[in-house]
């Protein structure tokens, strides 16, 4: 587990522009059975969440079409969410950041680590608004 203090930062760069933190199970089980879209990210202290996934997260949203609701857990932090996010992004092996896209409960798109780790921010961003076209 990582210290408060730590990841304070990191949790604001979601949190401050709508991310829900979410830190329960149930309040995953809720986030994701909510009708319409849900975009939960899978927030890291590794430097690609840092460099890609938060800021990608973040550009996504400048988008005509945007996810119903958008939420976060943080890996090595909220563990209890995190697995029960994680149990949603099946047959994904878990890897983190990641962010993976629900439709009226059901994954529809899912973007791993591979996928962000090296990549630019504004290349996530796209991808993601691809997604947000498709099923927003």
């Amino acid at each position: 587990m990582y210290p408060a203090e730590l990841v304070k930062p990191m949790r604001e760069d979601l949190t401050k522009v709508g991310f829900e933190e979410l830190h329960t199970t149930e309040a995953v089980e809720s986030a994701i059975a909510k009708e319409g879209t849900t975009l939960v990210v899978v927030n890291s202290v590794c430097g690609c969440a840092a460099a890609n996934a938060r800021p990608g997260s973040r550009m996504s949203l400048e988008n005509a079409k945007k996810p119903d609701h958008i939420v976060t857990v943080f890996a090595g932090v909220d563990k209890e969410a995190v697995d029960a996010a994680r149990a949603h992004m099946v047959p994904f092996p878990p890897s983190s950041p990641c962010m993976a896209l629900f439709k009226d409960g059901e994954l529809v798109h899912m973007l791993e680590r591979h996928h962000i780790e090296g990549r630019p921010a504004e290349l996530i961003a796209e991808n993601l608004k691809d997604a947000y076209n498709e099923y927003c």
